[in-house]
């Protein structure tokens, strides 16, 4: 069963030259490989990562790829920074059906809202309002889905945690 992992980027400092160009903040650094950490002791390790151009998105990947025991896909993608969940489906449709888990590191409300869209009736009600909120810095939403990527859509796919990074 196809896995999907959609991960908001680690806290990031307040200002930049411009918003894409905000690099992580000592905390974001500390979540980043807290996520890493967590990923690599419990799953799921992603056989592709699809990251925003965004330096922080990019840091986040870096932090956290430092803890991973394996080096999966990666594609930093332009198309992911100012994306909306459409765009995110597009992405995640073209994927190869042999890849087993998919790590998304994108930004909010787009990783939130891509994951409420995607989640299927049956999934857990807290799991549900918690996407509907809105999930903090480096809070990862998984998803397992129904059918291969290809077919992903509004409410097929079944929404199994939200997780926060716990730092040292």
């Amino acid at each position: 069963m196809p896995t999907l992992v959609l991960l908001r980027h680690a806290k990031a400092e307040p200002h930049a030259a411009s918003d894409a160009a905000r690099p992580l903040a000592l905390r974001g650094r500390r979540q980043a490989a807290a996520v890493g950490d967590a990923l690599a002791a419990d799953g799921p390790v992603p056989d592709l990562v699809l990251v925003s151009a965004a330096t922080r998105t990019r840091q986040t990947w870096e932090l956290l790829a430092a803890r991973l025991p394996v080096r999966p896909d990666v594609a930093v993608l332009e198309e992911l920074y100012d994306a909306g969940p459409r765009t995110v489906l597009s992405l995640l449709r073209g994927v190869d059906d042999a890849v087993g888990t998919v790590l998304v590191v994108g930004h909010e409300p787009v990783m939130s809202s891509t994951a409420a869209l995607l989640a299927s009736a049956d999934s857990d009600e807290h799991l549900l309002d918690a996407v509907h909120r809105g999930v903090p810095t480096a809070a990862r939403s998984v998803l397992e889905l129904d059918a291969g990527w290809a077919a992903l859509d509004r409410g097929t796919a079944r929404l199994v945690a939200v997780e926060r990074a716990v730092e040292d």
